[in-house]
C-alpha cells in the first residue's frame, strides 16, 4: 500500500469506525453518507465528468480491492468506491445482510451522493449485492459488470463439492453458516484466515504483500467485522429466495458483463448468468484467479471501459 497515507476524517459525517486506519488515494475523496438509517463509507475520485462508474467489493476486502483500477477508471470516468454495510469504515448494523436490504442501502447511499444513474461493477460478495439491487432498481442502472461470483439463488451451486480439487474454493461457504464456531475460531486470528483466502485463490500468492493482508485483516476484527462478514452468508438463503421472487417478474433487462479469471472460481460468468439476463456478455481475463482487479487491474479497466463504451455507442 505504497501510495496510501494515513489520513482525517474529511467528511461533515462521522467516520463510524475511527479505530481502523483509514487510507487515502490520489486524486479520490472520503465521504460517508446516510443510508436508510446506516453510515456507508464512499471513496470518490475528485474528477466528477464523465458517466458514473459504482464499486462494490466482495470477502474479506473493503473499497481498497479496487484502488489499483481506480486510477485508471478516473481518467474517463466519475468513479464511486463503497463499502458495503460491515465492510471497512461502513456501519456494522446488528442484522439485515441479506443482499435486496443491503441494496436497498447503497441505493440510499447514492441517491444522497446525488447519482441519477450510473454504471454499477462489483466483485464476489459485492457481486451478490449488485445482483440483487439491478432487480430492484434496473432503472438506475445502465449496465452491471460481476467479477467471479457464485451468487445466491443465481450462480451458486446448491451442494458445496467434495472434491478436494474443487472443495477449495467453496468449502468457507457452509462453515460460515454455522452459528458461533466461525467466531469462536476466527476472533484473533483474523490475519491467518485472510492470508489463506489471499493467497489460495489468486493465481499468484504474492499479489498481496503483509501490509494488503494487515489492513483486510484489521477491517475483519474492528468493531464487529468478522460478524457483519458472516452475516452476508447467513443471511444467503433469503437473499436467494427474494432474488427468485424478483426474478418471477421478468430477466434482468439491462446489459450484464460476467468479468471472470482464468484460474477463478467460476469459468464462464456469462455462461451463468445468460439464463437470467437478456443482455449477458463476457470476458475471462487471462493469468487472474479470484481477485481479478487485484491480479489485473490494467486488463480489468480495459473490460470494463470497453464494456461501457460498447453500449453508450450501442
Amino acid at each position: 500500500m505504497t501510495d496510501a497515507t494515513t489520513a482525517p476524517n474529511r467528511s461533515c459525517h462521522q467516520n463510524p469506525v475511527p479505530g481502523l486506519p483509514l487510507h487515502d488515494l490520489a486524486g479520490f475523496t472520503h465521504r460517508w453518507v446516510d443510508a436508510e438509517g446506516i453510515q456507508l463509507h464512499a471513496v470518490e475520485s475528485d474528477r466528477t465528468a464523465g458517466p458514473t462508474v459504482v464499486l462494490l467489493a466482495g470477502f474479506p476486502q473493503t473499497w481498497w480491492a479496487w484502488r489499483k483500477a481506480m486510477p485508471g477508471l478516473a481518467e474517463r470516468f466519475h468513479v464511486i468506491a463503497i463499502d458495503l454495510p460491515g465492510q471497512g469504515h461502513s456501519d456494522r448494523p446488528q442484522e439485515s445482510y441479506d443482499t435486496h436490504t443491503v441494496a436497498s442501502r447503497v441505493q440510499a447511499a447514492l441517491t444522497a451522493l446525488n447519482v441519477p444513474k450510473y454504471w454499477l461493477v462489483a466483485h464476489d460478495i459485492g457481486a451478490w449485492v449488485a445482483f440483487s439491487l439491478a432487480l430492484k432498481y434496473e432503472e438506475r442502472l445502465h449496465g452491471v459488470a460481476l467479477l467471479d461470483a457464485g451468487i445466491p439463488g443465481i450462480t451458486l451451486p446448491d451442494s458445496i463439492p467434495t472434491d478436494p480439487d474443487r472443495a477449495w474454493k467453496t468449502w468457507h461457504f457452509a462453515f460460515h453458516l454455522v452459528p458461533e464456531l466461525p467466531e469462536t475460531l476466527l476472533a484473533g486470528r483474523e490475519r491467518d484466515y485472510v492470508d489463506w483466502f489471499l493467497k489460495a485463490k489468486t493465481l499468484y500468492p504474492n499479489t498481496f504483500d503483509g501490509a494488503e493482508i494487515a489492513h483486510y485483516a484489521a477491517a475483519l476484527a474492528a468493531e464487529g467485522g468478522l460478524r457483519a462478514s458472516l452475516a452476508y452468508y447467513r443471511d444467503a438463503a433469503e437473499s436467494a429466495r427474494k432474488n427468485h421472487d424478483a426474478l418471477g417478474r421478468g430477466p434482468l433487462t439491462v446489459p450484464v458483463l460476467g468479468i471472470s479469471g482464468s484460474h477463478g472460481s467460476i469459468p464462464d460468468m456469462a455462461a451463468s448468468l445468460s439464463p437470467w439476463a437478456e443482455n449477458a456478455t463476457g470476458v475471462v481475463i487471462p493469468q487472474a484467479g479470484h481477485f481479478i482487479p487485484d491480479e489485473q487491474p490494467e486488463a480489468t479497466v480495459d473490460a470494463l471501459t470497453a464494456f461501457i463504451d460498447h453500449k453508450r455507442v450501442g
